[in-house]
């Protein structure tokens, strides 16, 4: 048995648009906006969506697009829960799995981050 939940909405940009969308989302949002530590490419906006992280990811390449994270205990569970759904595994990076979902758009599953009361009360648990 392992544990799941929606944790992190993302919303992809180009970087070199990066700072004019933080910029954007910040305000459009009403919220305040930090990069994260070791992590440049990610700017959190702080509080703008309840429960769930929210941040502006710079990529280097790729389409400027939304995803979302599932952060579990199992990854290789989940990924295998995901795939059994019909989702496709296209990548991985740092312990974190990228599937393309049916309908195209991207999931990526992510070991657990957040505080573990918050994990338990918010997640799923899966057979």
């Amino acid at each position: 048995m392992h544990r799941s939940r929606l944790s992190t909405l993302l919303i992809d940009v180009p970087a070199d648009q990066a700072g004019q969308s933080v910029a954007f989302w910040t305000a459009a949002l009403g919220t305040t906006s930090q990069s994260s530590p070791g992590e440049p490419q990610f700017h959190s906006l702080t509080g703008a969506v309840p429960g769930l992280v929210t941040a502006v990811q710079s990529l280097e390449d790729g389409p400027s697009r939304y995803h979302v994270d599932i952060e579990t205990d199992d990854v290789p569970a989940e990924v295998a829960r995901l795939t059994r759904l019909g989702a496709v595994e296209i990548g991985s990076w740092q312990g974190c799995h990228t599937l393309r979902v049916p309908g195209g758009h991207l999931l990526c599953v992510i070991p657990l981050h957040s505080d573990p009361a918050e994990f338990a009360a918010a997640a799923r648990s899966w057979e």
